[in-house]
């Protein structure tokens, strides 16, 4: 491939990157958790893991959903694992504190790597575990280096699944276990946006199951199970609006703290497109 090509995909790649960074940007993100502490009766130095559930735990299903799918990789205490695309690091520190696992987490955007590391820091395991700003298509960690791994809702901001999952394979040990819970395309209708992932097409990458299939096979995984969560996804969201409605608002630490003004339009277009069948959370479990 010519010079010019090669510049050419690279500059591309990073305006994508640049693009998705962009679209979780949030501008003050570590003081609106710290302002929202004193609603919970809670400080820097006293607030737990659990308290922080609501707002770093940025997938469907929250931090319910992250037990279940982590328990599935069966992390030993020994372990080294890696978080591609982290976001504030909610599912790494879970990890660390239920599994005692050390974590490294990447992610595009800088302001979710800062604001989580002074999370981990609040509750104690800045030790545990070590968040950085970085592509998860060229990560700086060197062959082999990890014994597990998992990525909660990542794919659909990364088009060429394939490259990632070769990207991921490459720093995997032989045999280890990685996880994948992402929001997966059902049929070929028109999604409605913004998502929570994208507020249009452009950033957008959602791919049907049977191409998470191909290119974790092509990587060198073997996939052990698949879920389609669904049910679980609606049931969830259901279970939110009731209690929001209930307590007449959101709690003072929610999905409103990151995606703002339009939390509720987002929540409620994932809700339809799941509901009509165009996309549906999927958790794959798979070995190298």
């Amino acid at each position: 491939m010519h010079y010019s090509v090669l510049k050419n995909e690279r500059e591309k790649s990073m305006s994508e990157n640049e693009a998705v960074a962009a679209h979780y940007v949030h501008g003050s993100l570590l003081k609106s958790i710290a302002a929202a502490l004193p609603g919970l009766g809670k400080t820097t130095e006293t607030v737990t893991i659990a308290d922080l559930g609501p707002v770093d735990e940025f997938h469907i299903g929250g931090r319910v959903a992250t037990n279940a799918f982590l328990s599935q990789l069966k992390f030993s205490e020994q372990a080294h694992v890696l978080d591609v695309g982290c976001g504030l690091g909610g599912a790494s520190r879970f990890a660390a504190e239920t599994f005692k696992t050390k974590v490294s987490g990447i992610d595009l955007t800088h302001e979710y790597i800062e604001t989580g590391r002074a999370l981990n820091t609040w509750v104690g395991l800045g030790d545990k575990i070590n968040l950085q700003q970085g592509s998860a298509l060229a990560m700086p960690f060197p062959d082999g280096h990890f014994d597990g791994g998992f990525m909660l809702h990542v794919g659909m901001n990364i088009e060429d699944k394939g490259a990632l999952f070769k990207e991921i394979a490459r720093v995997l040990r032989p045999g280890s276990a990685f996880g994948v819970y992402d929001i997966m395309r059902m049929n070929d209708g028109n999604l409605i946006y913004p998502v929570p992932w994208a507020s249009e097409n452009k950033i957008c990458s959602v791919a049907t199951l049977d191409a998470y299939r191909s290119a974790l096979g092509a990587a060198g995984f073997e996939i052990s199970a698949e879920r389609n969560r669904r049910d679980f996804a609606l049931e969830s969201f259901k279970a939110m609006r009731e209690k929001t409605a209930a307590n007449g608002g959101p709690p003072p630490l929610s999905l409103h703290t990151l995606m703002k003004a339009q939390t509720a339009t987002k929540i409620k277009n994932l809700v339809d497109n799941i509901s009509g069948g165009r996309v549906a959370p999927v958790e794959m479990i798979a070995h190298k």
